[in-house]
């Protein structure tokens, strides 16, 4: 158990080092030898974990699929408002979400399938569009499947629009204008009333996913 243990630090500590030398440098620029001077370790653990530039990169994307749950919500819209809040804090706060945006964004990386985040991200929000359609919070007209798209689409947009004139500080601001101007056209007026939908939402979300987990492992709270 101790080596599988090891193994697991290993390979987390290896995937740290990468993300940070692809928010720093963008995937073409990127070299094995400077994830592994990052990691500090040998070449062989490195290669144990990952074959290739690539294998590490789609590690860096897919542990974005590890970060967007959220505490289930009676009403899933605030759920749904929850899971894009808490992401927009993470990139604000978390090497690892950073560097997956910036890959799943790269356009150099010719080589690299960034499809994942985007199909993942969509599939997440139809899920919870649908589940607030089968509970009455949504309007007649709405197409959970296009909503989900036009979410992704533009929750990329406004990220990298803050990425570039505010290095993220900016972030949960437009994220919060973004939605107010989206979720009228999606949500029964008397359900979005009472959404919270404030700029603070993603850190709140963010504590109280915390708490959940350290009473999961038997940490105590407080």
């Amino acid at each position: 158990m101790a080596k599988q243990d090891r193994a697991i630090r290993t390979r987390q500590t290896i995937l740290s080092a990468a993300a940070n030398v692809f928010e720093k440098h963008g995937y073409q620029a990127a070299t094995i030898a400077e994830i592994l001077s990052e990691a500090q370790v040998t070449k062989g653990a490195l290669y144990f974990h990952f074959q290739s530039k690539e294998e590490l990169a789609q590690g860096v994307l897919g542990e974005q699929e590890q970060r967007l749950g959220v505490p289930e919500r009676a009403c899933k819209t605030q759920e749904l408002v929850d899971v894009i809040m808490l992401h927009a804090y993470r990139l604000q706060t978390d090497p690892m979400v950073r560097a997956g945006v910036r890959l799943s964004l790269d356009q150099q990386a010719h080589d690299l399938d960034r499809s994942g985040p985007f199909l993942n991200w969509g599939e997440v929000l139809k899920r919870l569009l649908d589940q607030a359609q089968a509970q009455g919070e949504l309007l007649p007209h709405v197409v959970p499947r296009e909503t989900s798209d036009v979410l992704v689409g533009c929750f990329a947009g406004v990220q990298a629009m803050s990425q570039a004139l505010s290095k993220y500080q900016d972030l949960a601001e437009r994220v919060c204008s973004l939605l107010r101007h989206l979720l009228p056209n999606v949500v029964i007026a008397s359900v979005l009333t009472a959404v919270d939908i404030s700029r603070t939402r993603g850190v709140a979300v963010f504590t109280e996913l915390s708490e959940v987990l350290d009473e999961e492992a038997g940490i105590p709270v407080g």
